[in-house]
């Protein structure tokens, strides 16, 4: 059984219904990601979403009905993914819609739900706009929002005597946002920093050397860093090769995460505080009770796109139970403020913002057997990393918080 259920579930399916229950009256959950563009991530995702279905439809499903996810590659473009919500609302009849892996393209699907009174739960984007400036009363964020984890890492850095700080992020939404919030709870708590350099690659298109030399020409006493994926890999590689790290302190978003730091291997930075998910070491019951039967089922421990995937299908379940119905006003009253359980803990979306409260985790990096890992790390709790209500207030529209 083991051996054909993860074969199944490796299938990049376009409607994915498991369990016993009939499918003829089903509820359907229009999902969508960067699957051919951004396999390292989504694959992962899909794996958890995937394995949360099975075990729903296997207990019986949302209100006596199976769940049926309807799947589709948004290619991580915003016009695909357009097209592809389009066609699942209005072709396919889903309920609700789910997903996403990259921000700009979560804030057009955003848009269209706004656009087309659709229920939206976005699931790995991190773009603090999705749920403050451009957030609107159909659009909820499951992952924790950049501003939540860069606050921590910059209050960790406030510690630090470094008084120069360079920076590197991808020329898009999420990048800005994570450098800019770094910067200001950083200047926040020291007034006396400066920011002597910035780079901004186009994501994918990382030069490794020339970035890293440049930097090394400002003199930066730490470095903040926003990059991920091959562009994490190449900056990286080039700055061990040319010394960019010596003697200097490096906070940094995502590197800690397992589908990042698994291709790193023994080029794990060592030393960098890092934001991340120690997922062979968490060992509180809801998380091993995950860990297991994602190995059982795939073979291989999850990574954080699978505990998001996973967690995306339990927040839906537990929206519409509450809602009593699929009817979009219904799941937007239910989602403020409903109470779930995940593999990290109860979880809950605030009312004020409609961000969820995910745990986020915070170590060191370290090289050990020839792959990087966490160490050292502690967890946080992601509803006491969230601007204040009063804050909020002046972000999201009057429309945006009926």
């Amino acid at each position: 059984m083991k051996h054909g259920l993860r074969k199944a579930l490796a299938v990049a399916a376009m409607t994915w219904l498991s369990g016993g229950l009939a499918a003829a009256d089903s509820i359907k959950i229009g999902e969508m990601s960067s699957y051919s563009t951004n396999p390292q991530s989504t694959d992962a995702y899909r794996n958890g979403w995937q394995l949360a279905v099975k075990e729903i439809n296997d207990e019986g499903g949302v209100l006596g009905k199976p769940l049926e996810v309807i799947s589709r590659d948004d290619t991580g473009k915003p016009d695909a993914a357009l097209r592809a919500a389009q066609e699942l609302v209005t072709n396919e009849g889903v309920v609700l819609l789910t997903g996403t892996y990259l921000s700009h393209v979560a804030v057009a699907v955003a848009d269209f739900a706004k656009a087309n009174k659709v229920f939206f739960l976005v699931g790995q984007p991190q773009s603090d706009t999705l749920v403050w400036e451009k957030g609107n009363r159909y659009t909820f964020r499951l992952f924790n929002s950049n501003r939540s984890q860069v606050i921590a890492l910059a209050q960790l850095a406030s510690e630090l005597p470094a008084k120069r700080w360079a920076t590197i992020a991808p020329n898009y939404e999420f990048g800005q946002s994570a450098v800019a919030g770094f910067r200001e709870e950083l200047q926040r708590l020291r007034p006396d920093v400066e920011f002597v350099n910035e780079q901004w690659p186009t994501l994918g298109k990382l030069e490794g050397g020339a970035t890293v030399q440049a930097m090394i020409a400002a003199r930066p006493d730490a470095i903040f860093n926003a990059t991920f994926g091959p562009d994490l890999a190449k900056f990286a590689r080039e700055g061990n090769m040319r010394g960019l790290f010596e003697d200097r302190e490096v906070y940094s978003v995502l590197t800690g995460l397992p589908e990042y730091l698994e291709p790193l291997a023994d080029e794990a930075p060592e030393g960098w505080t890092v934001t991340g998910y120690p997922v062979e070491q968490i060992e509180t019951p809801e998380h091993v009770a995950f860990r297991e039967a994602y190995m059982d089922a795939y073979g291989e421990l999850p990574k954080v796109g699978s505990l998001i995937g996973y967690t995306e299908m339990l927040a839906i379940k537990a929206i519409i139970e509450k809602a009593g119905s699929t009817d979009t006003e219904a799941l937007i009253a239910a989602a403020r403020n409903v109470q779930f359980g995940s593999p990290v803990g109860t979880l809950t979306f605030r009312r004020q913002d409609h961000q969820s409260t995910f745990a986020f985790f915070i170590g060191k990096l370290k090289v050990e057997d020839g792959v990087g890992k966490m160490v050292d790390w502690k967890a946080y709790n992601g509803a006491d990393y969230q601007l204040p209500d009063d804050v909020v207030k002046t972000l999201r529209s009057e429309e945006a918080t009926k």
